[in-house]
């Protein structure tokens, strides 16, 4: 999926403009980094479009425990937009993530982050329940 594409993506799920669907993309992807061990948002990063890999950039290879509200409340603090926008946001930055990457690169993401994040990722979240390996 080329980057315009993404983005497009991004605004069409929730009905918004691409103006703020860029920055909440972009707020998604760093958090999502945060959330990630450093290799699998290297992995995952592999199969964006270059110019959204550099949000999912690491100093460090280690997972930051946290859980759903703070993420929010990050993407909202980057994105500067209020929680509702930030929450919509979120997933419809999943929901195109999902459909971007390969299966396995998602699920593999996915499997990393705790169960309550599930609930953003739609319908096809069901079927990796029994592979969660993370917190």
């Amino acid at each position: 999926m080329k980057y315009a594409e993404f983005i497009q993506s991004v605004a069409t799920r929730p009905k918004m403009s691409s103006t703020l669907a860029e920055p909440i993309t972009r707020a998604t992807l760093a958090t999502l980094a945060e959330r990630l061990s450093g290799g699998q948002a290297r992995d995952l990063a592999a199969q964006l479009p270059e110019e959204l890999r550099g949000d999912l950039r690491k100093p460090d290879e280690n997972a930051e425990p946290f859980e759903l509200p703070e993420f929010f409340e990050r993407v909202q603090q980057r994105a500067a937009v209020d929680l509702q926008t930030a929450n919509v946001g979120v997933s419809a930055v999943l929901d195109t993530l999902r459909d971007a990457v390969s299966a396995k690169e998602y699920e593999d993401s996915v499997a990393q982050l705790p169960k309550e994040f599930w609930q953003l990722t739609g319908p096809a979240a069901t079927r990796m329940e029994p592979r969660r390996i993370g917190t």
